[in-house]
């Protein structure tokens, strides 16, 4: 059980089994039941598990697309290969940003009067693809030095969180349309990553491509214009 915690989790893993030494006084049917419970956790993960691979098999042409979208911080290879499955390889139904905004639900209400918008409400959308860009969000702005990161900071004490959230879904669908539509890559605009944490998370990113079968090649310079 201490071995399934959080990496973010302050507590070590000798102070975890420690509280949950008390496991081994649970009477037997409990025990059972959290058996029961584990072994229900594991199946889940390999079934979504196979599912990733066999997205991953089906998306096998579009691997370009997949890589320059998984480039992006919050995204991820699982994220970008949800969202090819949903818009496209080159998002072409969608003529500009904001018709794609406006179909995944990322973008403000309509609600306005005298050139203001009062409303905060985003339109419903695909709720599928609106919950993969909120997560992404999330990720985003707690990537150090982003300018997601930036640009978080500086709405959240205006908007709150969940409004600010909202700004920088809306900013990664805008840019998610850009990346496909237009062929480039995406290169980030903040001040303060290093090159250490580009080259960790360029690791990490070829890791998860070529798990599910990816073939991926390391370039010196990326091609096309930065987005």
């Amino acid at each position: 059980m201490a071995s399934l915690a959080d990496q973010r989790l302050r507590a070590t893993a000798a102070q975890l089994s420690d509280a949950l030494s008390a496991g081994m006084t649970l009477h037997p049917v409990y025990r059972r039941l959290l058996k029961l419970t584990l072994e229900e956790l594991r199946l889940i993960e390999e079934h979504l598990g196979q599912l990733d691979q066999q997205m991953a098999d089906l998306l096998a042409e579009h691997h370009e697309p997949v890589q320059r979208l998984a480039e992006v911080p919050g995204l991820g290879v699982d994220s970008a290969q949800q969202i090819i499955a949903e818009v496209g390889a080159t998002a072409a139904t969608f003529p500009s940003p904001k018709h794609l905004a406006s179909w995944m639900g990322a973008c403000p209400g309509t609600e306005e009067s005298a050139g203001k918008n009062y409303s905060h409400r985003c339109p419903k959308g695909n709720r599928q693809m609106r919950r993969v860009l909120n997560q992404a969000a999330n990720a985003a702005v707690k990537a150090k030095g982003t300018i997601f990161a930036i640009v978080y900071r500086r709405l959240v004490p205006r908007l709150g969180h969940a409004q600010a959230i909202g700004a920088i879904a809306h900013r990664l669908c805008r840019l998610i349309w850009k990346i496909l539509h237009q062929s480039i890559h995406y290169e980030e605009r903040g001040p303060a990553v290093s090159e250490e944490a580009k080259k960790v998370r360029a690791r990490k990113m070829i890791r998860e491509l070529r798990s599910l079968g990816y073939h991926v090649e390391l370039l010196s310079a990326p091609s096309g214009s930065p987005a």
